[in-house]
């Protein structure tokens, strides 16, 4: 592997954490399977100071929830760097726009409480919406020129990003047998892990229609992760 990448060292940290979470091995053949690579051989490519040790695995007998949203890293792992904001910012939130639409399915399919459900609905509309927007703007990007190194885990770019991902792993909640309550947690830590990155956007991004839409992601998700808490709030009794 000879591309750089934004996520690998909080992917690196989320080994355990998605592993603690399976006990079975219904999800198996839903997740990537090999992910576990020798640093040595295969990483050498890969952003400077990283620890390239491990990456999650496919979290064998996770939620679907769970298995939906390594699957989502993983993509976002894959996402070649060009080393323009704009566009890395494009292309990652596309990945992660994706599994947001992968995880509200879940829901719709699985989940039996009616607010989640609507939410689920709302946010696979909103974000259908943007990933066509994210798909112009991606290809609109593909020849802009580089403005940050994504190799020098200090540029400040390249740092808010992968600081995005590591909140994201370190505080995955451990899941539970009612999908309504996974798909509230894991969409709340989801949702964050947005912000997070649409604030990069803002901060370091160059072109105006993305920084517009990283603003209003922003505000449409602040939004709904307060949504999200005030029903964790009220549905204690489902952990």
């Amino acid at each position: 592997m000879n591309k750089p990448s934004f996520f690998l060292a909080a992917l690196c940290a989320g080994t355990l954490l998605l592993g603690s979470c399976s006990s079975d091995k219904t999800a198996d053949t839903t997740a990537t399977d090999g992910m576990a690579m020798d640093s040595s051989a295969t990483m050498s490519g890969d952003m400077a100071g990283m620890d390239h040790s491990q990456m999650a695995d496919g979290a064998a007998g996770a939620s679907p929830q769970l298995v939906a949203m390594n699957e989502m890293m993983q993509k976002m792992h894959a996402t070649k760097m060009k080393g323009n904001t704009d566009h890395d910012f494009a292309h990652h939130m596309l990945e992660h726009h994706k599994g947001a639409v992968a995880m509200a399915d879940i829901q719709l399919r699985d989940g039996k409480d009616a607010t989640m459900r609507r939410m689920a609905g709302q946010i696979k509309a909103d974000q259908l919406q943007e990933i066509t927007a994210l798909e112009a703007a991606a290809t609109r990007l593909d020849s802009a020129p580089t403005n940050y190194k994504p190799m020098d885990p200090a540029d400040p770019f390249t740092s808010k990003m992968k600081a995005s991902m590591d909140g994201m792993m370190q505080n995955m909640p451990k899941t539970v047998a009612d999908p309504d309550m996974n798909f509230n947690m894991l969409m709340t830590v989801h949702h964050q892990s947005a912000v997070d990155m649409a604030r990069a956007e803002l901060a370091h991004g160059k072109d105006t229609k993305l920084k517009e839409m990283a603003q209003m992601m922003i505000t449409a998700q602040e939004k709904e992760i307060a949504a999200f808490k005030d029903w964790h709030n009220q549905n204690g009794d489902k952990m």
